[in-house]
């Protein structure tokens, strides 16, 4: 059966954000379909695309944190968007996340919350890993 609501979330299961977004979309009761970009990796077309539904550039949606970006040379201001994307085709890490699309449109979800603009229903509360309870 297809979810009514068809929820995909490009996940990273070692990041904390990307696991509350994740368990957030759970705990409203959606099936989402994970994918752990980390592991099948990206291809050019689903990054542009995931670009153009997001309104940014590879640059605005390159992780340095816990990535070879800085070895990279792709800090400097002087990469191009197209050695930024082309990195993060090589290195599935540099890019940001957890990226959610929805019928509701697609958002970098940073922090974790932000995924309750994209959903059609919130879980009735939802506390964070850390703890803090989300306001919903």
């Amino acid at each position: 059966m297809t979810e009514p609501f068809p929820i995909t979330i490009y996940h990273n299961p070692d990041c904390g954000t990307s696991r509350n977004a994740l368990a957030m979309i759970e705990a409203a009761g959606y099936h989402p379909r994970v994918i752990d970009y980390r592991a099948i990796g990206w291809t050019r077309p689903l990054l542009e695309a995931l670009l153009n539904a997001l309104h940014t550039t590879p640059r605005s949606l390159l992780r340095d944190k816990g990535t070879p970006a800085a070895e990279l040379g792709l800090l400097d201001a002087a990469a191009s968007d197209e050695a930024i994307l082309t990195a993060m085709l090589q290195h599935p890490i540099l890019v940001n996340r957890p990226i959610v699309v929805t019928p509701r449109g697609t958002k970098l979800c940073r922090p974790s919350e932000a995924v309750l603009d994209l959903l059609d229903r919130r879980p009735a509360t939802f506390t964070k890993e850390d703890g803090a309870v989300v306001p919903l």
